[in-house]
């Protein structure tokens, strides 16, 4: 497998509160992955990210090279390394006023050298999975957002919800409660794939058709996140923008 990843604060921000993490593991012949937004002050807001996502990933490491662990269950594996990462931000969040209201979305998760894909998420950052051979993109990942909810209860349209002025508002975050509710998802990468990875800078920039767009011209992940990185950048990225791609 092959994979690249990129985050800028974009155009607009003066820091950048989103981070990734790619990292090997031989043991178990897998790629782990992990991208958070962190959410709150300059300081808050970053330390949250990069605490849960080195925490997020850390954890599943731990629990992929145990040698009691043979078989891994990635749902138990995950969910418990997301309640990690939550618990880990949450007591930051309580040790200093400065911290207070500090947050982070994650998505993230393992991708096997045979194709099989699992994820988790908190939030709206998203995972998608981009096939270049079938001609599609299609969101693994649920949004944990005022506008999702909103969309599934048919209050908008799926038009309004790419321009209303509350998109950003989401209603589940790591480090905002002792405990924290996150949704696991598996999936399939044939030869050629992708997955992506995204935080909303990318997703409220750059529609979902565009960014297969993109996949169908950029044949392998560095190529694909600098095109798709330039692309928001030139329009203006109101917020930071980060991409993560893997290629079966």
């Amino acid at each position: 497998m092959k994979s690249y990843g990129l985050t800028d604060k974009g155009r607009i921000r003066k820091d950048n509160q989103d981070c990734f993490i790619i990292e090997k593991c031989e043991a178990k012949d897998c790629l782990v992955v992990a991208l958070c937004d962190g959410m709150g002050g300059a300081k808050a807001g970053g330390l949250a990210s990069r605490l849960s996502n080195k925490a997020f990933i850390s954890y599943i490491f731990s629990r992929l090279i145990s040698r009691v662990n043979r078989t891994p269950n990635y749902r138990e594996i995950l969910q418990a390394a997301c309640a990690e990462a939550n618990g880990v931000a949450y007591e930051y969040s309580q040790f200093d006023e400065e911290f207070s209201g500090m947050g982070t979305t994650i998505v993230g998760g393992v991708i096997r050298n045979g194709g099989n894909g699992y994820i988790i998420n908190v939030g709206d950052s998203r995972a998608y999975h981009i096939s270049r051979r079938g001609n599609f993109i299609k969101q693994i990942t649920r949004d944990h957002s005022l506008v999702e909810e909103l969309l599934e209860y048919g209050a908008i349209t799926p038009e309004q919800a790419k321009t209303h002025p509350q998109r950003s508002v989401i209603t589940r975050a790591l480090g905002s409660d002792p405990k924290v509710e996150a949704d696991y998802f598996e999936f399939f990468l044939l030869s050629g794939d992708f997955l992506l990875l995204c935080s909303d800078g990318l997703s409220n920039t750059i529609s979902d058709q565009e960014m297969l767009d993109f996949a169908r011209i950029n044949p392998d992940p560095e190529r694909l996140c600098r095109a798709l990185m330039i692309e928001a950048l030139e329009r203006g990225a109101r917020d930071n923008v980060t991409v993560v791609a893997v290629m079966r």
